[in-house]
């Protein structure tokens, strides 16, 4: 039960640093109480501290009030992801703050739901996709199913060509969804995807929040001297389709 594990009380700050859009939320009992989005793309280091001081002061608070802190930890731009880690081991050991690490391709992907709050007609499946760079892309499947996002492939380290020859059907129609179509959306398109609007591509704090809520509920956190950001390379990429089973966000 949540309330056994995590007080509704609690202050939580909500990083997302992973890609190009950086924001910070501040909530309570996995409800958001104020989201920023930083002013421009990669201001995360500029502009991070002085968002959440900001937020703070407006609410009443000060540092010392964050009781969790939940991070976007990747996969996703090495920088970024390393700034999160960082303020949430910062927290963690200033404050004994709780840490809860959450997948930014989970949250990306949650972004489905809120375009189906928008009135949009959802497929059967939606698919979140970064950037690697060097022709890869980090991505990762999922199932929409009454109003829930179910994933059913590990996070994959591949190439445009690869994902379109092995996911795109039109027997199975497809969103796609995430910052890495910001300059590569024509590699994918297909019969059987559907790009989503642009604004429903980048990872936020509030789905973060969200999402981390959840993992907290089930004492899903992390100690901050083994926490390190989730890159998906070397040995923990999944260059083919490797399925687990399913599991919803």
């Amino acid at each position: 039960m949540i309330k056994d594990l995590i007080s509704p009380e609690e202050l939580i700050l909500s990083v997302e640093t992973s890609g190009r859009n950086g924001s910070v939320a501040l909530g309570r009992g996995g409800q958001v109480v104020q989201e920023v989005l930083f002013s421009a793309p990669l201001k995360h280091s500029a502009e991070l501290f002085a968002v959440t001081v900001t937020m703070l002061k407006s609410q009443g608070l000060n540092a010392s009030d964050i009781k969790q802190v939940y991070i976007s930890y990747g996969p996703g731009s090495f920088t970024g992801l390393r700034i999160a880690v960082t303020v949430a081991k910062m927290y963690s050991f200033a404050n004994k703050t709780r840490i809860v690490p959450v997948n930014t391709l989970d949250s990306i992907a949650a972004n489905a739901l809120i375009a189906v709050k928008d009135g949009i007609v959802p497929p059967s499946r939606v698919a979140a996709i970064l950037d690697a760079k060097r022709g890869q892309f980090f991505a990762a499947v999922f199932n929409i199913k009454n109003a829930k996002i179910i994933r059913t492939s590990e996070d994959m380290l591949i190439t445009a060509a690869e994902f379109v020859e092995k996911f795109a059907s039109p027997d199975q129609p497809t969103w796609l969804l995430g910052e890495g179509l910001v300059y590569y959306k024509e590699n994918f398109k297909s019969s059987g995807f559907e790009i989503l609007n642009e604004k429903y591509w980048p990872a936020n704090a509030a789905n973060v929040l969200h999402l981390g809520w959840e993992q907290a509920a089930k004492g899903d956190f992390i100690d901050p001297y083994v926490l390190v950001p989730h890159y998906v390379r070397g040995p923990e990429a999944v260059a083919k389709t490797g399925m687990t089973p399913l599991r919803e966000i």
